[in-house]
């Protein structure tokens, strides 16, 4: 029987499987559902062992465990390492959710969960491929699996993981499958990632909530000052306030600023997908360059008072905020980080206290070559599968891990993955196309083949 053919007999049984894995809630974030992150690196450690991975195992870690899988038969053959998560985003406003959301629902072609697009579709994709040439004698070369638990609170744990496990990890190529395509027809091949960092933090003002007719106009209030703190972040042309933000940014060249006019993007489908009546963001660059090649704060929570049903005339004492900046090649993430929490400290308004929190772990951008050897095998292979070349570009989210693993390893990480930027992730009913599920399977077969 031929690999394909494996993957066709197997279809729905292989569907089965995927719903399964995403009824597990592993949300990484939130410690409720620390038992059901262990449950699901068991599931998935099984799982592996079923495909014919010759060894499968769940590891510790300082926080959530690894899941580690090894098919490794051949001592004179390149070893490929694949890189993944289990964990998943939390799944807040149930009533946002058109099904429950650990409840894999098939509708229209998609399957709804929480987490199947990130990235249990990607993982599970990867796996069955393996499956497919493991039990039709086509895998030649040598698999190693590294699949963490979270991803989706920074991967704090695994740089200490992969450090202990160094020798043991050791590979000649790495394949990060935490990745997408630019559309259902048109192939991506990403060439680098930004970077990372963050922080939270709380205006504190008067010991208690006050009554807002006895204290109002004589108290500040820690919402009004969160409001004026967080306007004073960014300029009124859209760029970082900060001091020093920009100082280790390199302007984008004269050649890359041509290369990203040649990346397809319809602006009006675009705003329309996202539901927005236009684009905003720093001046003087496209919506191309901004999400991939400029650096960027963003506010990604803020909060305090009275928010239940009707009115509570109340001045709150508190107020939090969460915010993220992404980072391009030379910004350090310990200084933005530094930078950011200065500018707080001097535009921190009159009458409340700060409190800071800086998130643990950040992350450096994450830059590759061009002509590596392992990304002309995945664009050849994109071609086979879309019939058109893929689009080359950045990424403007982030994968931590990447730059640890190229540190660590010492191997540039070649994304590879099957997401589509419309399917919702980290947003109320996130879905997977079943067309790029089945699409991955065959994309990683032959990507393994050919790397043999």
């Amino acid at each position: 029987m031929s690999w394909p053919d494996y993957l066709n007999e197997h279809q729905a049984a292989h569907l089965e499987d995927f719903r399964a894995f995403l009824a597990i809630p592993s949300i990484s974030a939130q410690p409720a559902h620390s038992q059901d992150v262990q449950r699901a690196a068991q599931w998935l450690a099984a799982r592996f062992k079923q495909a014919g991975f010759l060894q499968a195992e769940v590891l510790p870690t300082a926080g959530h465990p690894v899941v580690l899988a090894e098919y490794c038969p051949y001592p004179d053959r390149p070893t490929v390492l694949f890189y993944g998560h289990y964990d998943v985003q939390p799944a807040d406003n149930p009533e946002r959710w058109n099904s429950p959301p650990f409840e894999p629902t098939v509708v229209d072609g998609r399957i709804v969960a929480r987490g199947a697009s990130d990235m249990k579709g990607q993982v599970m994709a990867f796996l069955l491929a393996a499956e497919a040439l493991i039990a039709t004698g086509n895998l030649n070369l040598n698999v190693k699996a590294l699949i963490e638990g979270e991803e989706e609170i920074s991967s704090p744990s695994l740089p200490a993981f992969i450090e202990k496990n160094r020798e043991r990890l050791r590979c000649d190529m790495i394949i990060n499958g935490d990745s997408g395509q630019l559309s259902e027809t048109t192939p991506l091949l990403s060439l680098g990632a930004r970077g990372i960092c963050g922080l939270e933090f709380d205006l504190i003002g008067p010991s208690h909530d006050l009554h807002s007719g006895s204290w109002g106009g004589q108290v500040q209030n820690p919402l009004h000052a969160m409001a004026e703190l967080i306007a004073s972040l960014h300029n009124p042309d859209g760029s970082v306030a900060v001091k020093g933000f920009y100082d280790d940014v390199e302007p984008l060249s004269p050649e890359l600023r041509e290369w990203y006019k040649q990346i397809p993007w319809n602006e009006a489908e675009m705003r329309q997908k996202l539901g927005v009546p236009e684009f905003y963001g720093e001046a003087g660059y496209t919506p191309w360059e901004r999400i991939t090649g400029r650096p960027t704060l963003e506010v990604n929570g803020m909060w305090g008072g009275y928010m239940g049903p009707g009115g509570m005339t109340v001045i709150p004492s508190t107020a939090h905020a969460k915010i993220t900046c992404r980072l391009v090649p030379h910004q350090d993430p310990e200084k933005i980080v530094a930078l950011v929490r200065a500018h707080l400290e001097a535009h921190l308004p009159k009458g409340v206290r700060l409190e800071v929190r800086v998130k643990e772990s950040g992350a450096p951008a994450f830059r590759m070559r061009a002509d590596h050897p392992v990304a002309q095998v995945a664009r050849e292979v994109l071609t086979e599968l879309y019939g058109v070349p893929p689009v080359e570009t950045m990424f403007g989210g982030s994968v931590p891990i990447l730059s640890t693993l190229k540190q660590l390893l010492g191997h540039d990480p070649v994304s590879f993955g099957f997401g589509l930027e419309d399917e919702l992730i980290h947003s109320p009913n996130e879905f997977f196309r079943l067309s790029s599920f089945e699409k991955g399977k065959q994309g990683y077969a032959r990507l393994l083949m050919r790397l043999a």
